[in-house]
């Protein structure tokens, strides 16, 4: 993902902005952090390696794809992984490991090379019963969907209880169902 201008690590500025004119969402990998200019922000890892973490950010966004929903999010919904790969080898390994085969699967460039949808889901098709899936997947039902910042996105207003429930607050007022 990085390359090598003039001798130093990273990316033209020519490239950048080629890479960036496509649309696709461009993830620069520099020392041991994950980073986005495009859109500013930034993912320090720990424990993973940075190209996992980007590897495991597409994966995000191909097991629960929301063209609405920045890479941020989907960046903040792995990084649990990276966590917990810190302080549990095994899990590391699982993670290093299963990034690894999905990468070798999807041969030169790695699965985060794959530049069409369909290709990514498919192999991931092929390895849902396994362990690394399940982890990853399973990390993101509560990682993705429990970040406050992304329910307008959705429509969601967050719980009731406190406001009196869902009846008196307009239940079925939901537009993107």
């Amino acid at each position: 993902m990085v390359t090598i201008h003039e001798g130093r690590p990273g990316l033209s500025r020519r490239e950048l902005l080629k890479r960036g004119g496509v649309g696709a969402a461009l993830l620069v990998i520099s020392g041991s952090a994950v980073i986005s200019p495009q859109h500013a922000w930034g993912l320090e890892t720990t424990a993973l390696k940075p190209e996992t973490m980007a590897t495991l950010i597409q994966m995000a966004r191909d097991i629960y794809p929301h063209d609405q929903v920045p890479d941020k999010y989907y960046a903040i919904a792995v990084k649990s992984h990276d966590e917990a790969a810190g302080k549990d080898a095994a899990h590391k390994e699982l993670i290093e490991k299963g990034i690894a085969d999905l990468d070798q699967k999807a041969g030169a460039g790695g699965y985060a090379g794959l530049g069409w949808e369909e290709e990514r889901v498919k192999l991931l098709q092929g390895i849902e019963d396994t362990p690394f899936f399940q982890a990853v997947r399973g990390g993101l039902v509560v990682g993705l969907y429990n970040q406050k910042e992304i329910w307008p996105i959705f429509g969601y207003e967050g719980e009731s209880y406190s406001k009196g429930g869902y009846i008196a607050r307009g239940f079925d007022d939901i537009e993107w169902l």
